[in-house]
């Protein structure tokens, strides 16, 4: 495998810009940009599903690149078919560095880069198959529970090839995705595939795995359209490929049977000894929860992904989850264009026993920013 390393002098600004910020969204999206790559960390198991797929003898002739985690959001979403009104386009699903720059919400963008290799470009010319893996970090504003994180890991693989060598089909589609479910699970597992649909491929296939008694999906995947390779600059009359993506923490979590997401990201050596694919986690202890509510009065354009942005600032890795309580708009008891919102903050720690008296301060301090930054009612 060769390994391209995208050396981006206009990510290195942007992320600059983005570190010198002293708004919370500025602060927020460095804190991400600055966490570990759990992909790339010796000793995780989102490292080993990575090193179980890419020593496939399925996947052998693919390269590895490794792309800006910071690009622009024309490359991300209007390259691979985004419909216009798509809601990962909206400030509310994405974080934006800038106007026109995102953190990346999906892996796939490696495409882009990729067919932007010399060396690529001289295989596509000499009318030769390509194709690679690109994994890592990747960002989205998201609820908060036990199973979501603001950052987590994708891995993505493609392979386009010239008619003259292959077609690629269906058939392909269902052989790559076996090879996928044997390299992660090994041989003995059991697997189907449904129909899907995503914006970039067509036909699509999702694919379930077979974890005990219950059927878990793990990875989608497609013929790539050719209107995406067209506007790649791939001849889309010469070139079919197919082309996979998922989230890593989905197989490392059903793999492990864990608990909370969150255990991914310990330190804890009761924890983190336990951490390896195909073993059963045990709780270390159980530690208690610590709930509170909160109820406020908010203007209709309220966006809840901002609100969990806020919490989980404010309250870190202490924050299991925030649930939806209650919602009701009322013009005579709160005024027109106003809406009610009760929420639950759900705190707790995978390490110790949190107190009253640690969680006190926290909690006053998401009521008074929730009047701040949102300009609430808090009842």
């Amino acid at each position: 495998m060769r390994e391209i390393i995208i050396d981006s002098p206009e990510e290195k600004k942007l992320r600059a810009k983005v570190e010198a910020r002293t708004d919370a969204d500025g602060m927020r999206m460095s804190r991400f940009l600055n966490m570990p790559d759990l992909s790339r960390t010796e000793g995780s198991p989102i490292a080993e599903i990575v090193t179980r797929i890419l020593t496939s003898p399925y996947f052998k002739d693919l390269d590895i690149i490794k792309t800006p985690e910071i690009v622009p959001a024309s490359v991300s979403f209007d390259l691979f078919d985004f419909p216009t009104d798509h809601p990962a386009r909206s400030r509310s699903d994405t974080y934006y560095a800038d106007d026109a720059h995102i953190l990346r919400t999906h892996t796939t963008v490696m495409w882009y880069y990729y067919l932007l290799d010399e060396e690529v470009k001289a295989r596509i010319a000499a009318n030769k198959p390509v194709g690679c893996f690109s994994f890592g970090k990747v960002y989205r504003r998201d609820e908060i529970d036990r199973n979501h994180m603001n950052v987590f890991h994708q891995i993505d693989g493609w392979y386009l090839a010239p008619k003259a060598v292959k077609t690629i089909g269906v058939k392909e589609l269902e052989e790559s995705l076996g090879a996928i479910a044997t390299a992660v699970f090994g041989p003995e597992v059991k697997y189907r595939l449904n129909e899907d649909t995503f914006p970039y491929t067509h036909p699509s296939r999702e694919m379930e795995v077979q974890i005990k008694d219950k059927w878990v999906e793990v990875v989608g995947c497609g013929v790539v359209k050719g209107s995406v390779l067209e506007k790649l600059g791939v001849d889309s009359s010469n070139y079919t490929g197919w082309a996979f993506g998922f989230g890593l923490e989905r197989l490392a979590i059903v793999s492990m049977n864990l608990p909370d997401i969150r255990l991914l990201w310990s330190k804890d050596p009761r924890v983190t000894r336990q951490l390896k694919l195909g073993n059963e986690y045990k709780e270390v202890s159980k530690f208690p929860q610590i709930t509170r509510d909160i109820s406020f009065v908010v203007d209709s354009d309220f966006v809840p992904n901002d609100y969990f942005d806020l919490i989980r600032d404010i309250g870190g890795d202490l924050i299991e989850e925030v649930s939806l309580l209650d919602k009701y708009e009322s013009p005579e008891k709160f005024g027109a264009g106003k809406v009610s919102y009760t929420y639950r903050i759900v705190y707790r720690s995978n390490e110790r026993t949190l107190t009253v008296e640690e969680i006190n301060p926290i909690q006053e301090k998401i009521v008074e920013e929730t009047r701040e930054k949102f300009k609430a009612e808090v009842r």
